[in-house]
């Protein structure tokens, strides 16, 4: 038997009778596993069908909606490698993932194509896909076989493809093979969560993560559950209203949007759900007053977790029950966890160190980036780049990065990227991006400038504005300086480089 993800995530409950189980609902439609397991089966035939091969890579720039999983789990189907892509980068961003994965074709949510047009005029092949509205994709199902094998696969084959941001701003293409999905299932959802058939699953942070693909799709999938999908922005509003109607038993966020929820006077128990049993956050670190806050307002304990790209889902987490915020929890079952110094020694509890993670869902490493992946995966091994302590009941406490990347609403940003932003202003002379707590206590990033000599007396209110809206359009709209500082000088190595931990204290 194939060792295909699609043989055991949907033709398993076909064999098993669960064919007419609803799995994904958006705003326009419902479908069921079987009707998933035919459209997934169409699409997959017509991508081979219109000359793309096996192997071929295919970039997913899609809202959440039923369409997503049809195209992640059809290309997997035809053995074509699909590239979720975060659908809030800009279009430079998404021009550099297109040429450096060398994709065959694009699918893309057809609201979301007027600002990409430009960037996606010289891919060989578009699909739009917009449920309730006229698409090419619904044209292109109509082309495919319903009911065809998925191609044959090893557990240990490429199956799809994430970008994780880099250091200094370019994206690295993350591989993943086959066997991940379902150990993620095994390791975190089964054991931490213990999500059951009966379970309705809502995930605020997208598919195109690794953490939402887990929440949103795949979980609830492996043990024929129900995920109900929002294709809109995460507001508090859009959040509460989608909890009121779904009544979701699982609720996934980021901390940010745990701290806009409880601004939100809409909040009350259960979030709007009266199933609600978990609530589960990763992407930055949860403040132990956001969590405190919650379980006070919500009556929902929030799970705190860490993953990363590189290892797909979450391996250090609270446990139900046995929630102590301000810490990650422990490791999840089936990972283990080291904490090392500079030179790779294992560190005493109660002191700082790098983690390093073990376990079966660790990438295969990055596309054309040697260097790169030897540092990151190291045997057996996966450097994360947090920085943690151990403290002496085994639960770890995280202390920040090993680098100068942050976390902003659960997506990575880097300084140099929008220091590169700020400093093409002609006001600026210097600048330096640094990880700032807000009254929530989640990082935000804060600027320290300097300027030209002829801007000394230039209006700064109108000044930081106008930063912050180039931050905006030219790196994202997440990763703008929700403060900025003019400095004399900006602390530096006798080599010149700038001293950000200075800035940072």
């Amino acid at each position: 038997m194939t060792e295909n993800a699609f043989a055991w995530f949907i033709d398993r409950h076909l064999a098993e009778g669960r064919g007419a189980q609803p799995v994904f609902r958006d705003a326009w439609r419902a479908v069921d596993y079987a009707g998933l397991r035919a459209e997934a089966s169409r699409f997959g035939t017509a991508l081979l069908g219109s000359g793309i091969r096996r192997e071929q890579r295919i970039v997913l720039i899609l809202q959440d909606s039923v369409d997503f999983p049809v195209a992640f789990w059809g290309a997997l189907h035809a053995g074509i490698v699909p590239i979720p892509v975060n659908t809030l980068l800009t279009a430079a961003q998404i021009a550099y993932i297109i040429a450096d994965s060398r994709v065959a074709a694009v699918v893309v949510s057809a609201p979301l194509l007027p600002s990409l047009a430009a960037t996606l005029a010289g891919t060989r092949t578009i699909i739009t896909a917009h449920d309730g509205a006229a698409d090419d994709l619904r044209p292109l199902l109509a082309t495919g076989v319903p009911d065809a094998p998925p191609a044959a696969a090893s557990a240990d084959e490429a199956a799809f493809w994430l970008y994780s941001s880099g250091s200094t701003g370019s994206p690295k293409g993350t591989r993943h093979v086959h066997g991940s999905l379902r150990a993620t299932y095994e390791c975190y959802a089964a054991q931490i969560l213990g999500i059951t058939a009966q379970d309705v699953t809502f995930s605020a942070s997208k598919m195109f993560h690794a953490y939402g693909l887990g929440n949103a799709m795949t979980f609830p999938m492996a043990v024929g559950a129900q995920s109900v999908l929002m294709a809109e922005r995460p507001t508090p509003e859009a959040v509460l209203a989608t909890m009121r109607a779904a009544q979701p038993s699982l609720f996934y966020g980021a901390p940010t949007l745990y701290a806009a929820l409880l601004a939100h006077p809409g909040l009350g128990r259960g979030a709007g759900s009266a199933r609600l049993r978990h609530c589960i956050s990763a992407g930055e670190a949860l403040p132990a007053s956001v969590g405190a806050r919650w379980s006070q307002t919500v009556g929902v304990d929030i799970l705190d977790g860490i993953g990363s790209t590189e290892m797909l889902h979450i391996f250090a987490s609270n446990r139900p029950g046995a929630v102590r915020y301000g810490t990650t929890g422990e490791a999840v079952p089936g990972y283990e966890l080291r904490l090392v110094d500079e030179h790779g020694a294992d560190v005493a509890d109660g002191a700082s160190g790098e983690m390093l993670v073990r376990g079966p869902s660790a990438a295969d490493g990055y596309w054309n980036q040697r260097a790169k992946t030897r540092r990151t995966f190291m045997g057996e091994w996966t450097r994360t780049g947090d920085l943690y302590v151990r403290e002496a009941d085994g639960r770890y406490r995280y202390e920040g990065r090993a680098d100068d990347m942050m976390k902003v609403g659960g997506v990575w940003v880097s300084p140099f990227e929008v220091e590169s932003v700020l400093i093409a202003h002609p006001a600026v002379l210097e600048a330096a991006v640094v990880g700032h707590a807000d009254s929530d206590g989640l990082v935000k990033p804060k600027a320290f400038l300097t300027l030209q000599e002829n801007a000394r007396d230039i209006d700064r209110a109108a000044l930081f504005a106008e930063l912050k809206e180039m931050v905006k359009a030219r790196a994202g709209a997440w990763k703008y300086p929700r403060w900025i500082e003019v400095v004399d000088a900006l602390p530096k190595t006798a080599t010149g480089k700038i001293q950000r931990f200075l800035l940072r204290a």
